[in-house]
């Protein structure tokens, strides 16, 4: 039995064999180029792509784990957007003509070790996402196809790190566990662990190796340690600490049914978000009292066309009976930003957290707002719908 100690994200106890994930290694080298403009453009242009990927991995994240996890996708855009990052790659291809991956290399090292040295926690955090942006646009400047975790049956995940963009392509269904040596309390995998309520460990003293791939093992959360091939005694123990925790969790399902009150009587309100009426079953199995936001624009992003007034209406009623006269708050599209539907023909803004977005294209656009109030109003007949308007600036 091998016993490796790391810090605790999440509690529970997680008992399978561990799959080993190791990054293919970008090996750059620094090669002179006679046209250093030219060079320029074609990081240009790989960074566009990169970008682009990136749009593609948030809608994927907000469609799978929530706005919250998504969020790093849009943190990572405007960090590949920053005019300090793509200067110094540009000064470094035109001062020392050099190669663009020399050059994207050089600034990620610079920059991650940066935000390394400072000292907030969460600001070092940020040092793997630059490292995962200047890896996104190297791997398109060599050709490289993006990294990719593939899981075919439930298995500890065991890696020197993970990446946002890894932990967000795996199947949810087949993760049993993180367990990383590096990484922070504050980082990309620890914050999704928490979202799938699964065991995690970040800063593991073990070597992902040929050593621990495949074998049996428990990841205690609690604890913060990770048992390989733990001995009978030991399996005795944890098997015991997981059914008390099953029993916990079993004791929370009692729960369900019961009115929110607080110890001192006073009367709460739990309600769940979702995107897409998928999430209904969940919300019921859960016993929410409602639903606190129901994001309508996932049926514009889902689509190719603007939904028409039947589509929504037919959405829209299907949740309001679903909940059965509990209160249902549908906001009303939330288009813009982060959030980009071709069809709808945006103008490319410098800013568009703070640009044209939600209620700001909804006013702008008065016939595909009726179309969805008057879907909403439709509905609203089969339950108990509210409606939120929503001016953010983020």
């Amino acid at each position: 039995m091998q016993i490796y100690k790391g810090k605790s994200v999440f509690g529970g106890i997680a008992m399978g064999r561990i799959r080993v994930y190791k990054k293919d290694q970008q090996l750059v080298k620094r090669q002179e180029i006679e046209d250093a403009e030219a060079e320029c453009v074609r990081y240009r242009n790989a960074r566009d792509e990169a970008l682009k990927q990136l749009q593609e991995l948030y809608d994927k994240a907000l469609r799978e784990v929530g706005e919250e996890n998504a969020a790093i996708f849009e943190v990572h855009q405007m960090m590949l957007e920053d005019d300090d990052y793509n200067e110094s790659v540009e000064d470094i291809i035109r001062t020392e003509q050099v190669n663009a991956e020399y050059a994207v290399a050089a600034t990620g090292d610079n920059f991650a070790g940066m935000f390394a040295a400072m000292d907030d926690e969460y600001m070092r955090g940020r040092a793997a996402d630059v490292k995962d942006i200047s890896g996104r646009v190297l791997g398109i400047l060599n050709g490289a196809s993006a990294a990719e975790v593939t899981v075919d049956e439930p298995a500890i995940i065991v890696a020197d790190d993970l990446a946002p963009s890894e932990t967000v392509q795996m199947d949810k269904s087949k993760v049993l566990s993180f367990v990383t040596v590096h990484g922070s309390l504050n980082s990309h995998t620890a914050i999704l662990a928490r979202t799938m309520s699964i065991p995690a460990l970040v800063g593991t003293n073990l070597t992902p190796d040929a050593s621990v791939d495949g074998k049996f093992a428990v990841v205690d959360g609690a604890a913060g340690k990770l048992y390989v091939e733990p001995d009978e005694e030991t399996m005795k123990e944890l098997e015991k600490r997981r059914r008390e925790f099953l029993e916990q969790k079993e004791l929370l399902e009692t729960m369900k049914g019961r009115e929110t009150i607080t110890p001192d009587g006073q009367k709460m309100m739990l309600y769940a978000n979702i995107g897409n009426t998928n999430d209904l079953a969940t919300v019921i199995q859960n016993d929410a009292e409602g639903i606190g936001l129901f994001r309508s624009e996932f049926i514009y992003l889902e689509r190719d066309h603007f939904p028409t007034e039947e589509e929504q209406f037919e959405i829209y009623k299907q949740v309001a009976e679903a909940l059965a006269g509990k209160r249902v708050i549908i906001r009303t599209l939330d288009i813009g930003a982060d959030k980009q539907c071709d069809y709808f023909e945006l103008e490319k803004e410098e800013n568009p957290a703070m640009g044209c977005r939600a209620i700001r294209i909804c006013l702008t656009r008065p016939e595909i707002f009726k179309t969805q109030l008057r879907a909403l109003f439709r509905a609203s007949v089969f339950g108990k719908i509210a409606i939120m308007y929503e001016h953010r600036i983020r």
